[in-house]
């Protein structure tokens, strides 16, 4: 396994329990709630969290993203969102555990109906899309805290749950 794989799946491994505590309480009559007309809804920002992981997946399996095809789950319930979580974890902890020197080395391209948006190395790019990945966790709490739902510990107690 690449030096690089083993960081990610360390990265990645820190990051789950805190992220599937937020996931397992957004229960799914707050999903359209949005801070502001410009801001998405809880649904999907759950959703995405949710799907981070598996955008990773597909960076260093097939190297490319296509939004003109990328289909989003339909998820219905909370255990949907929570399962759909964990497949795209487990999902990812595969990919780089079967990691190849030319998988992390790959350009990975995002697309909109076969044209490039964007291209980088994914040595390059899949530590940034973990930020990304953690950045919407954080939009995340944010969200769950104007709707009155308790905030779990992530990197130290919070102010509804005060054990680490």
């Amino acid at each position: 396994m690449p030096e690089l794989a083993k960081i990610w799946l360390k990265e990645l491994n820190g990051e789950i329990p805190a992220t599937e505590k937020c996931l397992e309480r957004i229960h799914e009559k707050t999903w359209e709630f949005k801070p502001h007309p410009k801001s998405m809804t809880m649904g999907y920002l759950a959703q995405l969290v949710a799907e981070i992981p598996f955008w990773i997946t597909n960076m260093l399996e097939k190297g490319e993203i296509d939004f003109a095809n990328f289909k989003h789950a339909e998820l219905k319930t909370n255990a949907d969102l929570v399962a759909h979580f964990k497949s795209n974890v487990e999902g990812l902890q595969k990919a780089l555990q079967h990691a190849t020197d030319e998988s992390v080395n790959r350009m990975f391209y995002l697309k909109a109906g076969g044209k490039e948006l964007f291209k980088a190395p994914n040595k390059e790019y899949i530590t940034p899309t973990f930020h990304h990945w953690v950045h919407h966790r954080g939009q995340l709490t944010v969200y769950m805290r104007l709707c009155d739902i308790a905030v779990p510990s992530i990197y130290g107690p919070s102010a509804d749950d005060k054990t680490f």
